[in-house]
């Protein structure tokens, strides 16, 4: 079955992201593993890099030599052979940064998503009228391409996804849901989404009550993504480009902070109490 959210650089990322691991994990460098492949030290650095393509057979092989797992190694040709497939975001490849494409091919094959986000709701929980007020006026996005920016946006979005649905958590502080974006009538529509995404079994929504005055997000946003079939990453954005964090043990710390803020953080049917809060004012004020 083709899967509707593939995307070959994604796939080569993560895939490249594996052997290089491996490979070190073995103690092997990359001149001894193009040995194995009877390949060049060059071939190796673009197999792991994800600029050329991995065969399935080409992973099986230097996997094995690097002593992995015989699942590990039907996994990761199964991910290679599937490197072959469209891009699902083809359509909006002239609004997407070229930076931010591989992380909107991550996203679309990751089986959960976990984020922390101080300023913003996350993308993956926008309407499409919130996402549009946000690009009012915006330095990097010219206006005219404002409108296919927002069904990009939408067209990333999973959590309602009837196939696939996307595994959710998010822990969001509490000015996110204060800031009035687009109009209050925008803002209230905005907030009553979360409240429907959040009946939801795949999603879970902390708010960070501004009481809580020092936790972990207090270094900044980030963004994991785990995979059913390759190791999770973290993602850290900045306004021109992205870090991906594709050292496990870090990853882990982040995966330790997420969980640390989700325990600061009002639990879920608070959170849903906080956000019914704030429809409240909105209603009473628009009625005014």
């Amino acid at each position: 079955m083709v899967d509707h959210r593939s995307d070959p650089s994604a796939l080569r990322f993560l895939i490249g992201h594996d052997l290089r691991a491996a490979r070190e994990r073995a103690g092997l460098k990359q001149a001894e593993a193009g040995k194995a492949l009877g390949c060049s030290q060059a071939k190796i650095n673009y197999l792991e890099t994800g600029k050329t393509q991995q065969k399935p057979d080409e992973v099986a092989t230097l996997l094995r030599a690097y002593g992995a797992e015989v699942e590990h190694v039907d996994r990761m040709t199964s991910l290679a052979a599937r490197a072959d497939q469209s891009t699902w975001w083809a359509p909006f490849d002239d609004v997407l940064p070229n930076w931010f494409k591989t992380f909107v091919g991550l996203e679309g094959i990751a089986s959960a998503e976990s984020t922390y986000s101080s300023l913003l709701l996350p993308g993956q929980l926008q309407t499409a009228e919130y996402a549009a007020a946000l690009l009012q006026g915006n330095l990097r996005v010219p206006p005219m391409d404002a409108p296919q920016v927002v069904r990009a946006r939408m067209a990333r979005q999973r959590l309602t996804d009837d196939t696939n649905p996307l595994s959710f958590r998010g822990i969001i502080e509490e000015y996110a849901l204060d800031r009035i974006v687009g109009s209050p009538q925008v803002m209230r529509a905005q907030l009553e989404h979360l409240l429907d995404l959040m009946r939801r079994d795949n999603v879970e929504l902390h708010v960070m009550p501004v009481s809580v005055s020092v936790h972990d997000g207090l270094d900044g946003d980030f963004l994991l993504l785990d995979f059913t079939e390759a190791q999770s990453i973290g993602y850290i954005e900045y306004p021109t480009g992205a870090i991906y964090v594709q050292d496990q043990d870090q990853v882990a710390a982040y995966n330790l902070s997420a969980d640390r803020l989700c325990a600061a953080a009002l639990s879920v049917s608070d959170s849903a109490d906080a956000i019914s809060a704030r429809i409240a004012t909105l209603t009473t004020s628009s009625e005014d």
